[in-house]
């Protein structure tokens, strides 16, 4: 894992951190729903998925660069987003 974090860098990281919060501006402007905690949960999504898939030993994306990264870090947030609408919904009935 240590590996992964020094090939990622801070460029990579500050770049998942930016995709994950217009990805969670964007959905929340679309749903409507609270762009403050869509933002941060889209920031958390981006920059966890890496991180998961490193520890499955999925290492490709330290090779991939930087283009690979970001369709990650698009599916990481858009995951999170999903998975935190569905328990919002199930939580309001």
């Amino acid at each position: 894992m240590e590996a992964f974090l020094d090939a990622l860098g801070i460029t990579a990281l500050t770049m998942l951190a930016l995709i994950g919060a217009v990805v969670g501006t964007i959905l929340g402007k679309i749903t409507g729903r609270s762009l403050v905690l869509y933002t941060v949960l889209g920031i958390i999504g981006a920059v966890a998925l890496p991180f998961v898939l490193a520890a499955f030993g999925i290492t490709i994306l330290a090779a991939g660069g930087l283009l690979l990264l970001a369709v990650v870090a698009i599916i990481g947030a858009v995951l999170v987003l999903a998975i935190a609408r569905a328990i919002m919904s199930r939580l309001n009935r």
